[in-house]
């Protein structure tokens, strides 16, 4: 027998009689009764205009609408920013976070969050202190600079020392290094923002010192370096070496300004890896100001740090824009916590997340897939073939952008029939924990450099609910 809409849409029940139920109860125990209700209007909003003249058993009982009640609120509450597998082979994946904590910076943070700290207060004195001077200390000993400051990013210290250097006057840097790296941060807008104005010398792929001895007049300010480190000009090139262009800008009076992006404290030549020049080396090459990044080849969060010269330093400190940019009490205890570490570089590979992710061996990657392949083959059965193949992983945030490391990958080859490897990458994405990889040759691939041993449990735990993800149809 058919009944009339308004006849099924009654026999919906109202919000207060759901409320009242024992599967509510519960999701009002969990979420907060505000958030149930409405959720609850919604959904049964949601209900009504699906239904029209059909039968009244159409209408979900009371444990279906609390059940997709209780998906809604869950999905709500998930926080926007969740950890991910990382293993598309980019280990410092600026999308994905750059450096990974070691513990003990993880520990640093949380101790700084968790109680009062001696940020800016001078425990011998007992009067304001400086924050920086709680990482100062390390970063001298490290570079064998004379004083040093740190900000929140790489971009917020090359802006800082330009606009403390050069402020409506002209910077010389070589056409081949006017540098352009993600979110679109190019140099020439930073230097524009800065307050300075850009002096282009020499040409795109040969810089001699006289173009910029040439180019230096009564209105410059300093010289500028920038290490291409998001990519390489091979072939007919010439560049001033920083010891020589120090020179030529100390002879006209001038400071000389490095910046080096990703920045690193010790060579990593004696890690296996290669070579990515030093603060320390250009500090030695007789460059003023060198600043470079925290959270990239450094290993630890995310900051600027500029050090040099002490007169320079100081007038960067006094800068009005010093504060703006300063960092805080987390980031400077996870900061020390990193810095500490390098003074056991033989421990360094093991304690510091970077370091032991870019160090692993082809052969221990190998392996790993070999002992994930069988889980991941059960897991995918029909809708895709799963092998290991040998791929090649990259280093990450412009560091060495020509250099890859030898690594191993599980393969995920879509069946005649089953979804595409763009489903396939939606419904790892769709996982508890996502799991991020890359489309390479009409295939998913599962670069393994960048999952630490202890998480396969993790990985595996959930690759039974890959085939129920609603991303693959």
């Amino acid at each position: 027998m058919l009944v009339s809409s308004s006849q099924v849409r009654r026999s919906i029940p109202s919000v207060d009689a759901l409320l009242k139920t024992a599967h509510f109860a519960r999701l009002t125990s969990e979420f907060g009764r505000p958030q149930v209700v409405a959720c609850l209007r919604e959904l049964l909003a949601d209900q009504r205009r699906r239904l029209s003249q059909a039968d009244a058993a159409a209408v979900p009982d009371e444990e279906t609408l609390a059940a997709e009640c209780g998906e809604r609120l869950a999905a709500a509450a998930r926080p926007s920013l969740r950890p991910v597998f990382n293993l598309t082979g980019t280990v410092l994946h600026t999308n994905l976070g750059r450096a990974l904590y070691p513990q003990e910076a993880i520990d640093a943070a949380t101790q700084a969050m968790a109680r009062p700290v001696n940020l800016e207060y001078d425990l011998d004195g007992a009067g304001r202190g400086e924050r920086d001077a709680h990482v100062e200390a390390r970063l001298l000993k490290l570079t064998g600079a004379q004083a040093a400051v740190v900000v929140n990013n790489n971009a917020a210290a090359v802006y800082l020392a330009l606009n403390t250097v050069a402020a409506g006057r002209e910077v010389l840097v070589s056409r081949g290094e006017l540098v352009e790296i993600g979110g679109s941060f190019r140099i020439p807008d930073i230097m524009a923002s800065s307050g300075c104005q850009l002096r282009e010398v020499g040409t795109t792929n040969r810089t001699h010192a006289r173009d910029y001895e040439s180019s230096i007049n009564e209105r410059t300010a300093a010289i500028m370096k920038v290490h291409t480190s998001n990519y390489e000009v091979r072939g007919f090139t010439a560049a001033v070496p920083a010891a020589q262009l120090a020179a030529v800008a100390h002879a006209k009076g001038l400071p000389m300004i490095e910046d080096l992006g990703c920045g690193m404290l010790v060579d990593l030549e004696g890690f296996g890896l290669p070579h990515e020049p030093t603060p320390s080396e250009s500090l030695a090459a007789g460059v003023d100001l060198v600043s470079f990044s925290g959270d990239k080849l450094l290993g630890g969060p995310q900051c600027g740090i500029v050090v040099g010269r002490k007169d320079l330093i100081e007038r960067l400190r006094r800068n009005p824009m010093k504060r703006a940019l300063r960092l805080d009490k987390v980031r400077l205890a996870a900061l020390e916590a990193v810095l500490t570490l390098y003074d056991d570089p033989e421990k360094l590979r093991i304690q510091l997340p970077t370091l032991r992710l870019l160090t692993r061996t082809a052969t221990d990657v190998q392996a790993q897939a070999q002992r994930l392949l069988a889980a991941t083959q059960q897991a995918l059965d029909g809708l895709a073939k799963v092998d290991v193949a040998a791929c090649a992983s990259q280093i990450g945030s412009g560091a060495l952008p020509v250099e890859t490391l030898p690594s191993a990958a599980l393969r995920l080859s879509p069946q005649a029939g089953g979804p595409s490897e763009e489903a396939l990458a939606a419904a790892f994405r769709a996982l508890p924990v996502p799991v991020i990889g890359r489309i390479h040759e009409q295939a998913l691939w599962f670069d393994l450099r960048c999952l630490e041993p202890s998480q396969e449990a993790e990985f595996t735990a959930q690759l039974s609910q890959v085939a129920c993800s609603r991303a693959l149809g």
